[in-house]
């Protein structure tokens, strides 16, 4: 069977990983492992009441699209679906979704942490914090650890 292109969005409603799972999987018989990134907000020990996210629209999705191309290929992955949220999240609610389809479980696991490796550097989303005491919270800083781990596969 041929691989499956690309499942890419970005959305400000909530998103539900069995439903993502089952439109990835239908019909396929050659897919032998899945593998899912579920990243969440955190409260961060209570001191946060909301995340925001802002993406540049049409340059997010082009850009998810263009790292997951090069997953899809480096790790012979049959396919691939990212899903980035945007907009006020509120702690426990999911923020991104990726998840990684392919004939053997490593090239799973390496296709979807190359995909949020890249995602978490290259994909063009900023976060603001919205502090649980109602000041008002600052734009998060991207991390050297997120540069770190994106390094590695190259």
């Amino acid at each position: 069977m041929s691989k499956i292109p690309p499942t890419i969005r970005v959305q400000p409603h909530d998103f539900d990983l069995q439903t993502e799972i089952d439109a990835l999987t239908a019909g396929r018989k050659d897919i032998g492992a899945i593998v899912t990134f579920s990243g969440l907000c955190r409260d961060e020990l209570g001191a946060l009441s909301a995340l925001e996210l802002e993406h540049y629209p049409g340059m997010a999705e082009a850009e998810m699209r263009r790292i997951a191309d090069i997953a899809i290929e480096r790790f012979s992955l049959i396919g691939l679906t990212a899903v980035h949220r945007h907009g006020k999240i509120l702690p426990g609610e999911n923020i991104v979704l990726v998840i990684a389809a392919a004939s053997h479980r490593q090239a799973a696991f390496d296709g979807a942490s190359f995909m949020m490796d890249f995602l978490k550097t290259s994909a063009p989303f900023w976060k603001k914090e919205h502090a649980a005491d109602g000041t008002a919270g600052g734009w998060i800083a991207a991390k050297d650890a997120d540069d770190r781990a994106r390094d590695k596969w190259r």
